[in-house]
């Protein structure tokens, strides 16, 4: 048998310091990232999206875990079609897992969940949340005597920080850094519409080319309706670079004597 939820989720939660309430929670794939970075240390946490609000997202971060699971050769498979679901049954069985394994293979000493993902994600907890989790209560005790801050920079006096750090606030303003970390999210909102573009695009044009190899064969009322709808537009519509740029070579293939409209 396996931890409970609750014991599972007090671990990862000191472990990652988040504040994460259910399992179903992990499907989006990023606290699974930063578990087995834990371990390893060498996952691009750069690139795993806490902020992940849709599936296709959350596949990108799973790609990421695959990529380590490969490299380290961990001998399980990712069932990511079932856990990128949110479900709590598959993604508590796969957490017990990850536990056991973390159990067995973390390398020991205090993990910084923060720095390794520079205290981004929506689930952060505060600064003055315990230090993470380590696999016995002998790391816990080694960890909290050796808690203590580092001191700040050689040569600034301690009364000198706050007003330092008014200045620097001043200068730019709440107002500017609101807006720029406000475009921020905006383009990392259009790159991932313009990567699912480009993604379901490519299977349409999958599906485009059974349909014409359908044809050939055979003369099909309903392949023919299907045809119509695949190329059908509308005013303003444009194919994207990319994407354009395959289907002309496509048709270069295929021959001069083959027709195909976009």
């Amino acid at each position: 048998m396996g931890e409970s939820r609750q014991e599972l989720l007090a671990w990862l939660n000191g472990l990652l310091q988040l504040n994460i309430t259910k399992v179903e929670q992990c499907g989006t794939g990023a606290a699974y990232c930063q578990i087995y970075d834990s371990i390893f240390l060498d996952i691009p946490m750069s690139r795993v999206k806490f902020n992940a609000k849709s599936e296709y997202q959350y596949l990108e971060n799973f790609k990421i875990l695959s990529n380590c699971f490969r490299k380290h050769h961990v001998d399980r498979p990712l069932t990511v079609e079932q856990l990128t679901k949110c479900k709590m049954q598959d993604n508590l069985e796969f957490l017990q897992w990850t536990k056991r394994y973390w159990d067995q293979y973390y390398p020991g000493g205090d993990y910084d969940a923060l720095a390794r993902r520079k205290g981004t994600g929506p689930g952060a907890a505060p600064s003055a949340a315990p230090p993470a989790a380590t696999p016995t209560s002998a790391r816990t005790s080694t960890s909290a005597n050796t808690g203590a801050r580092r001191p700040g920079p050689a040569g600034v006096a301690a009364g000198t920080a706050p007003r330092t750090a008014s200045r620097q606030t001043g200068a730019g303003g709440p107002a500017s850094t609101a807006l720029q970390q406000k475009n921020a999210e905006l383009m990392e909102t259009v790159q991932g519409l313009e990567r699912e573009r480009d993604f379901y695009f490519s299977k349409l044009r999958d599906i485009e080319l059974l349909i014409q190899q359908a044809m050939e064969e055979e003369e099909g009322g309903l392949l023919k309706q299907i045809q119509t709808i695949l190329y059908s537009t509308e005013e303003g519509f444009e194919i994207p670079v990319d994407a354009e740029t395959e289907a002309e070579r496509d048709f270069e293939k295929e021959g001069a004597g083959e027709e195909e409209t976009f």
